[in-house]
């Protein structure tokens, strides 16, 4: 376990088959901290009005998360355009968690972050949202192929993680041009307001950019990637690849089960 000030999540999806809540749960027992930001799109509402796909992995999430808040951790949730509908109770505390449009976090070197979901700097959804609903439902089935995928490559003993909807966002000029666009227009909302960074999610892509004097991160999501953002006591922040790092921690105990077996 290891403690640090503060962890960034976002892009969970509960209430849909592609959220990966037992990776989530996995890296919120590692990481205990003084304060949880969750930064949009916890609990998907937009697929949930489909169909419902709520495991018992996920309302473990929504204990744990309660936990951590009545322990007297500092939770501020900041919905996104999946759980939009929680928007209007904005400025209101349930219980031990707060619910905020967007936040101000001052890490410990002293720089002010600027905390927000993204999706207002998402032209197509903001503008036409039967595109985002049809790109959502396309994303998924991606997602879901992904995971078929990804049991084929453990059968075969393939090693190491490979994302179908990552390479996709790499190799399709549109993808990439978007999530360059989406930076660079939350970077320069971010400069405008006299703040140091912006930390954010809503394009499921984790990066850590200097993007002129602003310090843009992403926290990535818990469907694909499973990534999140982690603040250390020395004023480190972090992009942690929970995946990468849970899937290398297990190739090397298999290692070491087989090179220690009799």
């Amino acid at each position: 376990m290891q403690k640090v000030r503060a962890v960034f999540i976002s892009d969970v999806h509960l209430g849909t088959r592609a959220c990966q809540a037992d990776r989530l749960i996995a890296f919120l027992r590692e990481y205990e901290s003084e304060y949880l930001y969750m930064l949009g799109d916890i609990v998907d509402f937009w697929s949930m009005s489909r169909s419902i796909q709520w495991a018992g992995a996920h309302n473990t999430v929504v204990q744990k998360i309660l936990r951590r808040a009545r322990r007297g951790d500092k939770v501020i949730f900041i919905p996104g355009n999946h759980d939009e509908a929680l928007r209007e109770y904005a400025g209101i505390a349930f219980g031990d968690i707060r619910v905020e449009s967007e936040w101000v976090h001052q890490a410990i070197d002293g720089r002010r972050y600027w905390l927000i979901h993204g999706d207002e700097y998402d032209q197509v959804t903001r503008h036409h949202r039967w595109v985002a609903v049809l790109g959502d439902v396309a994303y998924n089935a991606l997602v879901r192929m992904n995971h078929l995928l990804s049991r084929v490559r453990r059968l075969l003993h393939v090693p190491g993680y490979w994302s179908l909807a990552g390479y996709a966002k790499q190799k399709v000029k549109r993808a990439v041009s978007f999530i360059f666009d989406f930076e660079d227009a939350v970077a320069h909302a971010t400069q405008q307001r006299g703040l140091d960074g912006v930390i954010c999610g809503h394009i499921h892509w984790a990066a850590d950019r200097q993007i002129g004097r602003i310090r843009y991160l992403n926290c990535g999501d818990w469907v694909d990637t499973c990534s999140a953002i982690v603040e250390h006591y020395d004023g480190r922040m972090e992009v942690v690849n929970w995946r990468q790092s849970a899937e290398a921690s297990d190739r090397a105990e298999r290692l070491d089960s087989l090179t220690t077996a009799p």
